[in-house]
């Protein structure tokens, strides 16, 4: 009995799931998603940058530039990895989330929550690559369709409204986390040179800022939808990079905007090497 004690006491190899085993398969997740994210956040600030330059571009969200990419050539190769890499995010940021372990520390418990509702939304866009892979074609109207349904429920307007105001308090954070350099803390940039350093801190204040205008946007879109009743007041991504080239000096903005979402998509990249998992 003594013998059979012991043995189940002893620790596990890592490769059956020992820390050591989790910390690979999550920095193999991390990385890979990372890089895919960077790739996504290029092709949507690619696009607009053309749009706000003349030379013939689009605004699109995160599915607009899925569908971009399939139809080029090569596209389903391209479009297949990419649907690896979105599946491999959102099992990071979820397992991250419900672990609550994040580099080798507890997480807090904002952290965790951010993480999950991070994991399901890259999961969703994860089925929409599976989606066009597969012949179909998600609906680019999908803030407007949402939002009309909830609308609809009892209570709907305030189930909105609560939406909305979670929204503009993550464009408030990602804003404060890009002017603060609070993602320097999230990756090892005493690994870097101090040039590299410079250049990855500039990259990330301008990817943050540029994702924080956006939050905001698409925030009181949903704000103004509840308190109007109005579905057409909800807007995704592409719906608020909209918005701005319909403002004052529109180009400018949207091309600042585009500008700070190449930054964004360099800064995922480069992180996917130096993060902390």
């Amino acid at each position: 009995m003594k013998t059979s004690l012991e043995s189940r006491s002893l620790p596990l190899p890592s490769s059956l799931g020992g820390s050591s085993g989790r910390e690979e398969v999550a920095s193999k997740l991390a990385r890979a998603g990372l890089v895919t994210r960077g790739i996504v956040y290029g092709v949507v600030g690619g696009l607009s940058i053309g749009l706000a330059t003349g030379a013939g571009g689009k605004t699109t969200s995160q599915t607009g530039a899925l569908k971009t990419i399939a139809r080029q050539s090569l596209g389903t190769v391209v479009l297949i990895a990419l649907a690896i890499g979105l599946a491999a995010y959102a099992a990071w940021r979820v397992l991250e989330g419900v672990s609550g372990w994040q580099s080798g520390e507890k997480a807090s418990a904002g952290h965790r929550l951010s993480a999950v509702a991070g994991g399901i939304g890259y999961a969703g866009l994860c089925a929409a690559a599976v989606e066009i892979l597969a012949g179909s074609s998600p609906s680019s109207g999908g803030a407007h369709q949402a939002t009309a349904g909830v609308l609809g429920w009892p209570g709907g307007p305030v189930y909105v409204a609560i939406a909305g105001v979670i929204l503009l308090g993550a464009g408030v954070y990602q804003g404060y986390k890009g002017v603060a350099r609070k993602f320097c803390e999230e990756s090892q940039v005493q690994r870097m040179s101090p040039e590299g350093r410079r250049a990855f801190t500039a990259l990330g204040i301008a990817g943050y800022c540029a994702r924080g205008v956006t939050f905001l946007l698409i925030g009181y879109g949903l704000v103004k939808a509840a308190v109007d009743y109005s579905p057409k007041s909800a807007v995704g991504l592409d719906g608020a990079l909209q918005e701005l080239i319909h403002a004052s000096y529109g180009p400018l903005l949207l091309g600042i905007v585009a500008a700070g979402f190449i930054a964004f998509a360099l800064f995922s990249v480069a992180d996917a090497r130096y993060h902390r998992v």
